[in-house]
C-alpha cells in the first residue's frame, strides 16, 4: 500500500521533473477543463435547474473560457513559477478575471446574446478565482513538499532567532530554497511564546539549549536586524550556548527588509563583538583626498595598511603606490588589488619607510598627492624587548616620510598613531608620540602640506590583536591568557580604522590629532568570556570545574597599562564628522625636536637602552620610566615641563593659530 503522503511526494517529484513548457501546457489543460465546469456551476447556482447547463448551448462555455485563459496569460499567471506564486500575482489574476467577465458581458451585448443571466457572470468570478487560488496553492504545496523530501536528509535543520517581520520573511525565503529546512522560531517576547508564526512554533529564548538538543538543530540564524549592538551581542552569546553554529541576518544598513533571501545570511563577524553600531563614513570627506589623486600608503601589507588600500581603491584614485619592507605581505596585497581592480594603476615598492632615498624617489617620481603613513612596529612587548630597533623604525620612518612630504609639496600627509601614545608606559607608545611630534613640527614649517595624526584604539582582527589570539587559544582547548583581570581597551573594526585615516586627511588643517569616538572601553576578560560562549563552550572556573576553557591571568607585560586613554587632557574638540574629535597637544619647537631625534638615533645605533629611556623621558610628556606595572594608569603632569628645562615646548592651540596667521 502506498500512503497518501508518499503518493503526493511522488506526484510532486514528477511535476518538478517536467520541463517548463510541459508545466505550462499542463496548467492550460487543467484550466481548459476546469473553467467550463466553473461556469456550469455558476449557472446551476443562479438558475437552480439542471437543464440550465444545456439551455444556452456550448458557445458561452467556449467564449468565456477563451477570454479567461487569454486574460490569465496577460497577467502572467502561466509564466509564473508555481513555487514562487505570491499574493501580488493572485491579486492581479483576480483583477484580470474581473476584466474577463466585463469583456464577456460586452461581447454578449454586442451580439445581442443577453439571455444568459448577468448574475451568473458574477458567481462565475468567485468560483473561477477560487479554482485558480486552490489549484495553484495545492500545486505549490505539492512541489514544496517534494523539494523538502528531496533535501530532508541533506540540508541543515535551522532555527530562526527572532519571530518578527524579518524572521518571517527569512522563513519564507528558506521554504523556497534548497539550502535549509526549518525547525522553529526562538523569541524573547513572552507574548509569542508557544505561538504559531508562519507555520512554525515559537519557543521562548531561555529554552534554546534544550530545544536545540531535542530537535537536533544544526544551525541558528539570528534574524533581528533592528536590534541594538548590545542586544545583538547578548543574543549571540545566548544562541552559542546551545552548541549549534550561529549565523546572522545582515543588519539594516546592509539590506532592505523587503529583499531578504537566504543570501542575506552571513557568518558572525568579529565586528559584531564591538557592542556598538559601526561608525559610518562621511562620503564627502571620504573622497576628498583620494578621488583622482596619486596615493602612497606605507606599511601597505599590514592589517591597517592593507585595509587602507582596499578602501582607497573604492574611491577611484588616479594611481596607488604601495610601500612595504615585507615582500610576502606586499605581494599579497598587490595581487588582491589587481584581481579586484584589474584596470587600476597599482604600483608596489619593496623597501623600508626609513629609507630616505627610496621614499624621496617614490614621492617625487610619481607626484604623490596624499600619503598615509601606516608603517610601524606596533607590538608592545616586542618593541619593549627591542627598544633601539623599535624606536628607530617608528621615529625615523615618520621623520623620513614627513621630510619627503614637505620637500615635494605633498598635499596631505596622515600618520597612523595609537592611543598608547597618550602618557605612554611603553617604548612603542612613546615612539608613536614622538612620531606625532614630528608631524606636528612639520605642520609648523610646512607651506603647502597638511600634516595630521590619527589615534587608534585596539583594532579588532588585526595581526597580534586579542581576538585572533583568543580564537587560537580556544581552538587549542585553552587556556585563554589575559594579562590582568581589570585591563580594558577601546576597540574599533579594521574598516573603521581605515575610514578614519582617510577622513582625517580630508579634515586636516595642520598639526591635528584625530581620535574616533569608540564608545565605552571593553573589559578584556568580558571579551574572552563572550568568545568562549560564542564557540558554544563554557568557562572553566571554581564555580564550574567541568567547564571547557580556562581563563588565566598572567600579569601585565613590560610597558602595558591597565587602561588606555584617548586624550592627554579633557580638550576634545568636535570635527566635521560627529563621531571624530580632535585634541590640542603640546608641540616641541622644530629645531629642538630635530636635535633630540638626532640624539635618539645615535642612542639607537649604539643600543644604549638607558640613554634611550632618558632621551624619550625628556621628549615625551608622561612617559613612565620604570613605573610599577599595576599602577601605570594615569600620571600627574603638573610638573612635567619643570622636570625638562632644556626642552622648549609650545602649546598646540597657540602655535596652531600663529601658524595660520603666517
Amino acid at each position: 500500500m502506498v500512503s497518501a503522503s508518499s503518493a503526493s511526494n511522488l506526484f510532486g517529484t514528477k511535476m518538478v521533473s517536467l520541463s517548463r513548457r510541459a508545466k505550462i501546457s499542463l496548467m492550460l489543460m487543467v484550466d481548459m477543463v476546469a473553467l467550463p465546469v466553473c461556469f456550469m456551476l455558476a449557472l446551476l447556482l443562479r438558475v437552480g435547474e439542471p437543464e440550465a447547463v444545456t439551455r444556452y448551448g456550448m458557445l458561452p462555455y467556449v467564449v468565456i473560457t477563451a477570454i479567461t485563459i487569454s486574460v490569465f496569460a496577460v497577467t502572467g499567471l502561466y509564466g509564473a513559477v508555481i513555487r514562487f506564486i505570491d499574493q501580488r500575482l493572485l491579486i492581479a489574476t483576480g483583477i484580470g478575471l474581473a476584466l474577463a467577465i466585463v469583456s464577456t458581458y460586452l461581447l454578449s451585448s454586442y451580439f445581442n446574446y443577453l439571455t444568459i443571466p448577468h448574475n451568473a457572470l458574477m458567481i462565475y468570478w468567485f468560483i473561477a478565482f477560487s479554482h485558480v487560488v486552490m489549484s495553484r496553492l495545492t500545486a505549490r504545496a505539492l512541489l514544496r513538499d517534494s523539494q523538502f523530501e528531496k533535501r530532508r536528509r541533506a540540508g541543515p535543520l535551522v532555527a530562526i532567532y527572532g519571530a518578527g517581520e524579518a524572521g518571517v520573511k527569512l522563513a519564507r525565503a528558506i521554504r523556497v530554497s534548497d539550502k535549509y529546512r526549518l525547525a522553529c522560531f526562538f523569541d524573547d517576547k513572552p507574548t509569542l511564546s508557544n505561538r504559531n508564526v508562519a507555520g512554525l512554533r515559537v519557543f521562548p529564548s531561555d529554552r534554546v539549549v534544550d530545544v536545540v538538543a531535542h530537535h537536533h538543530i544544526d544551525l541558528i540564524i539570528i534574524a533581528i536586524p533592528s536590534a541594538t549592538p548590545e542586544q545583538r551581542k547578548a543574543i549571540m552569546v545566548k544562541a552559542h550556548q546551545s552548541g549549534a553554529p550561529v549565523k546572522t541576518l545582515c543588519n539594516l544598513m546592509e539590506l532592505a527588509d523587503e529583499h531578504i533571501t537566504t543570501h542575506s545570511i552571513r557568518e558572525i563577524k568579529v565586528d559584531d563583538l564591538l557592542g556598538r553600531e559601526p561608525i559610518q563614513p562621511d562620503m564627502h570627506l571620504f573622497r576628498k583626498c583620494v578621488y583622482r589623486q596619486n596615493i602612497l600608503i606605507t606599511g601597505a601589507g599590514g592589517s591597517i595598511g592593507s585595509e587602507l588600500c582596499r578602501q582607497v581603491m573604492t574611491l577611484d584614485p588616479h594611481e596607488i603606490h604601495l610601500l612595504d619592507h615585507c615582500e610576502f605581505a606586499l605581494y599579497n596585497i598587490e595581487q588582491e588589488l589587481k584581481a579586484r581592480f584589474p584596470l587600476a594603476a597599482i604600483h608596489a615598492h619593496l623597501g623600508s619607510a626609513c629609507d630616505a632615498r627610496l621614499v624621496d624617489r617614490v614621492v617625487c617620481d610619481n607626484k604623490i598627492d596624499t600619503i598615509y603613513h601606516a608603517a610601524a612596529y606596533k607590538h608592545v612587548p616586542l618593541v619593549e624587548g627591542n627598544m633601539a630597533e623599535g624606536l628607530r623604525n617608528n621615529v625615523l620612518g615618520a621623520e623620513t616620510v614627513a621630510n619627503a612630504a614637505q620637500r615635494f609639496k605633498v598635499k596631505t600627509c596622515v600618520l597612523v598613531s595609537t592611543d598608547k601614545a597618550v602618557r605612554p608606559t611603553s617604548m612603542m607608545g612613546a615612539s608613536k608620540r614622538i612620531a606625532e611630534l614630528i608631524f606636528q613640527a612639520a605642520a609648523v614649517r610646512a607651506t603647502g602640506t597638511k600634516f595630521c595624526a590619527v589615534r587608534f584604539g585596539n583594532v579588532l582582527g588585526s595581526s597580534g590583536s586579542v581576538v585572533p589570539l583568543f580564537k587560537q587559544q580556544i581552538e587549542r582547548g585553552g587556556p585563554i591568557t589575559i594579562t590582568h583581570r581589570e585591563v580594558v581597551r577601546y576597540f574599533m573594526s579594521i574598516p573603521e580604522a581605515a575610514q578614519l585615516v582617510v577622513q582625517a586627511g580630508a579634515m586636516a588643517t595642520g598639526g591635528d590629532v584625530f581620535v574616533m569616538d569608540m564608545g565605552s572601553p571593553v573589559k578584556i576578560v568580558d571579551l574572552a568570556k563572550t568568545m568562549i560562549a560564542m564557540c558554544g563552550l563554557t568557562e572553566k572556573c571554581p564555580d564550574n570545574p567541568d567547564g571547557d576553557i580556562e581563563i588565566q591571568f598572567i600579569g601585565l607585560r613590560p610597558g602595558e597599562k591597565l587602561y588606555e586613554e584617548l586624550f592627554a587632557g579633557n580638550d576634545a574638540i568636535p570635527s566635521k564628522h560627529p563621531r571624530i574629535m580632535t585634541t590640542t597637544e603640546y608641540v616641541v619647537e622644530p629645531d629642538v625636536l630635530a636635535q633630540q631625534v638626532a640624539y635618539l638615533m645615535v642612542a639607537c645605533a649604539t643600543n644604549d637602552t638607558a640613554m634611550l629611556k632618558l632621551l624619550v623621558k625628556k621628549l615625551v610628556h608622561g612617559y613612565a620610566l620604570d613605573t610599577p606595572k599595576e599602577t601605570a594608569v594615569v600620571q600627574d603632569n603638573s610638573s612635567e615641563e619643570a622636570a625638562v628645562p632644556a626642552m622648549q615646548f609650545m602649546p598646540m592651540r597657540l602655535m596652531g593659530r600663529a601658524h595660520l596667521r603666517q
